[in-house]
């Protein structure tokens, strides 16, 4: 699949402190790729020298095919975690500032913009002024102004803080469709429970370095201790006969008894289910996949264990 853009062999010093140690990253167009990890770890350094704010001391950035320019930016939609507006001013107004600053017509914009505001449920707020707006409110006139363009890349940093559930649902769902309409998403995140919603693909950045990167999906079934939850209809007991290690659950609100067994490996689930088969009748059978949160502190916790505390 073709990358919309990639970073390679990123090296970034600050004074006594290493924030970037030879870290690559190559984000599919069209995806939503999470990029993730413990405060301090990068992240935001990352995200700063892809949207050219800061440069490398070492290595490359590819946009579409070629090295990143500061012409680039234009196609760039970011929205940092630290946020500003100007709190005298109207909201509409702020909202028009930002946009004819990236190009857009006011003609153009205001159009756009009144649409994105009733879209967001915020047109009541387009004549009050910005020190008005609670802190979720600011944040989707934020949103709104990061998208407006149609920037090719949109960055979001922490996009959910600050968000109710709701609120924060809404968003998703936009995120989701800019995705469907061909935008490619970046973005920094602490909720896993939005990764496994959103991403297509992550990298987990530790202590300056990438320690893990792939697609969601793999990631989780790499990670699997080889549990797997079976549904079934028959005397629960029998399952012991099978000579694996069952353990018992409930009955699920079909009305199936329930259980988890843990297999040695991959290689075992057909003799498992041969030998299940031959005592109950199986409804249903699954991998219990490891959830983001579990992976996101198991793969920490190993990264710690083999880094030295300083760079």
């Amino acid at each position: 699949m073709e990358n919309i853009i990639t970073a390679e062999h990123i090296t970034k010093d600050f004074t006594k402190h290493r924030a970037l140690d030879d870290v690559s990253i190559a984000v599919p167009r069209g995806k939503v790729y999470g990029l993730l990890g413990p405060n301090g770890a990068g992240k935001t350094t990352l995200i700063r020298i892809i949207n050219h704010i800061t440069a490398p001391d070492s290595g490359i950035v590819t946009f579409d095919g070629h090295t990143l320019t500061a012409d680039d930016v234009v196609r760039i939609g970011y929205l940092p975690e630290e946020r500003g507006l100007y709190k005298k001013m109207k909201v509409g107004e702020q909202a028009l500032f930002f946009a004819r600053l990236k190009g857009l017509k006011r003609r153009e914009a205001e159009a756009s913009l009144r649409q994105w505001f009733e879209r967001l449920d915020i047109s009541e707020w387009w004549d009050k002024k910005v020190e008005e707006l609670s802190k979720g409110m600011a944040q989707k006139v934020q949103f709104i102004v990061t998208v407006l363009h149609k920037p090719s890349l949109l960055i979001f940093d922490e996009p959910f803080s600050g968000f109710d559930p709701i609120n924060a649902g809404i968003l998703k769902h936009e995120i989701l469709k800019l995705r469907d309409e061909g935008a490619t998403v970046i973005f920094s995140t602490h909720n896993m429970a939005s990764v496994e919603e959103l991403c297509d693909e992550i990298t987990l950045i530790n202590r300056s370095r990438n320690i893990l990167s792939g697609p969601v999906r793999e990631i989780r079934e790499r990670f699997s201790d080889n549990r797997y939850e079976i549904c079934f209809a028959g005397a629960p007991d029998a399952l012991s006969n099978t000579g694996f290690d069952v353990k018992l659950g409930g009955i699920n609100p079909e009305g199936f008894a329930t259980a988890t067994v843990s297999l040695p490996d991959a290689s075992a689930v057909r003799p498992f289910l041969a030998a299940a088969n031959q005592e109950v009748a199986i409804n249903s059978f699954r991998c219990l996949l490891p959830s983001m949160d579990d992976i996101f502190v198991s793969a920490v916790n190993a990264s710690n264990q083999s880094q030295p505390e300083e760079q």
